[in-house]
């Protein structure tokens, strides 16, 4: 066996050991052997010195003189030495780095530890060798869930002392791995340390804590990929077209929101606008403070708070629609249960404004499902009952197709009882009222509680209510 090893700086050959006398001949034209040692004497490598004219080829008798007076003595590789010396006398070249002996590595002890679930992060980054990756769904946190595993004991690992080429026992060295302890929101229980609620993990100096609040000093990108997380959720940048957030808590943006697909529980903090594209949808489950809402669908179960305009959008409130004294409603539709106050209404040129009052749009939009339900139901009867009157009475099928159209008489009764409750729930604020400090342009159309008002000339100043007792909306000076 030969090679080319190159050695590292600290390798000592047998002249560094015990000076010419390594080199045990006769003549100086015979065959000869060099050896070099590795710093720790765990190898030995071997030059095979080819004869010189008449000179006397290697042999195992000079071999053997050569490991004795270097003391080698363990974990000589024979048939290595076998090789090199029939290669260099047949060949009559030089053969250089031939491994000749080797000793016995000590097996390090390693004391026990808590390591890190490799598992967590799986998101952090999409697997080796795919070809088509949205990298949209990847991301740099790692998100944990309540009672998930962080991190798991890894026992102690016993040593063993090693060997050198000369037979000296190496003692095994003892390692104290820097592993990681719990932190803040985790528990440690035997073996393992478990997360004690969801959010974001991270890791400060070894300690584990969990944090049920996500901060991004960024913008939210390809950096970031989309946000997921059961708590609150700040971001410092603007938030990209194409990414989605959902999250378990309330969400602040302190610059742009770029609307794909954004769901919270808590509420929404916009410090500048929200733009949908057309195609953005919100829905929140608590409150929306912004500068501008456009080309979004946006639908929030507490107030909607909007200082500049809402443009071309429709926006669902349970509560109320509150705008700066120059606020616009500029085209869209607005649905609100309590109120609309807003500085002005419609535009002279381009999209009218539609604004439905005292209405609970959850109501309304499961009613129109259930609308659209009974409507499939209808056709599908009244095919039935077509196959049915040419049926034969003795026929095979007649029996399941009969079972068939009682099943959908059925749903067609449960559809139709529960459109009739959700007609007492659609109706939900009587007392609701629309107050605009500037202007309505014409062509505005203003419901309250499905009573409706086409704005033919222009409104100012004026507050506009439902009087239950005409059944009309009536307009009023502010």
């Amino acid at each position: 066996m030969t090679g080319n090893k190159t050695f590292p700086e600290g390798t000592k050959t047998s002249q560094d050991v015990m000076g010419p006398q390594t080199i045990i001949t006769g003549n100086r034209n015979d065959g000869n052997l060099m050896v070099i040692f590795s710093e720790n004497d765990m190898e030995a490598y071997a030059d095979f010195i080819p004869p010189v004219a008449e000179g006397a080829p290697i042999n195992q008798t000079l071999v053997r003189a050569i490991l004795a007076k270097l003391n080698i003595a363990y974990g000589i590789r024979w048939r290595n030495i076998r090789n090199g010396v029939n290669e260099c006398n047949q060949t009559r070249k030089l053969v250089k780095n031939v491994l000749i002996a080797k000793g016995l590595r000590p097996v390090s002890e390693v004391g026990e530890y808590f390591e890190v679930n490799p598992h967590l992060g799986e998101r952090s980054k999409p697997p080796e060798g795919s070809k088509r990756v949205d990298y949209r769904a990847y991301t740099p946190f790692i998100i944990v869930k309540k009672n998930q595993t962080l991190a798991l004991l890894k026992k102690r690992k016993e040593g063993r002392d090693g060997k050198n080429i000369h037979g000296v026992s190496v003692p095994f060295p003892v390692l104290h791995p820097d592993g990681v302890r719990g932190g803040a929101n985790t528990r440690t229980e035997g073996e393992y340390i478990y997360a004690e609620i969801d959010g974001q993990l991270v890791e400060k100096n070894k300690v584990l804590e969990i944090t049920d609040s996500l901060t991004i000093k960024g913008p939210v990108g390809y950096a970031t990929g989309n946000i997921i997380f059961p708590g609150n959720v700040t971001i410092s940048g603007p938030v990209s077209d194409g990414f989605k957030i959902y999250c378990g808590g309330s969400i602040s943006i302190k610059q742009t929101f770029d609307v794909t697909d954004a769901i919270a529980r808590g509420d929404l903090t916009v410090s500048g606008g929200i733009i949908g594209r057309g195609l953005g949808q919100l829905k929140i489950g608590g409150s929306i403070k912004t500068k501008f809402i456009e080309n979004c669908r946006a639908a929030a179960r507490k107030t909607i708070t909007v200082t500049s305009e809402i443009n071309n959008s429709t926006v669902y409130t349970l509560e109320s629609v509150e705008m700066g004294d120059r606020g616009l409603i500029l085209g869209g539709e607005i649905y609100a249960v309590n109120k609309v106050r807003t500085g002005g209404i419609g535009r002279k040129i381009g999209k009218s404004s539609k604004l439905h009052l005292g209405i609970d749009f959850t109501a309304e939009q499961e009613k129109e499902k259930n609308n659209d339900n009974l409507k499939i139901l209808d056709a599908k009867i009244r095919k039935l009952r077509e196959i049915l009157e040419t049926e034969e009475a003795g026929s095979g099928r007649r029996p399941r197709l009969e079972d068939m159209l009682k099943q959908l008489l059925e749903e067609q009764q449960k559809a139709a009882d529960k459109i009739t409750e959700l007609l007492g729930r659609v109706i939900a604020n009587e007392n609701a009222s629309v107050e605009v400090l500037g202007a309505i342009i014409p062509g505005t159309l203003i419901e309250i509680c499905q009573v409706a008002l086409f704005i033919a000339e222009p409104l100012h100043h004026v507050r506009l209510r439902l009087d239950k007792d005409t059944g009309k909306i009536v307009v009023e000076s502010l």
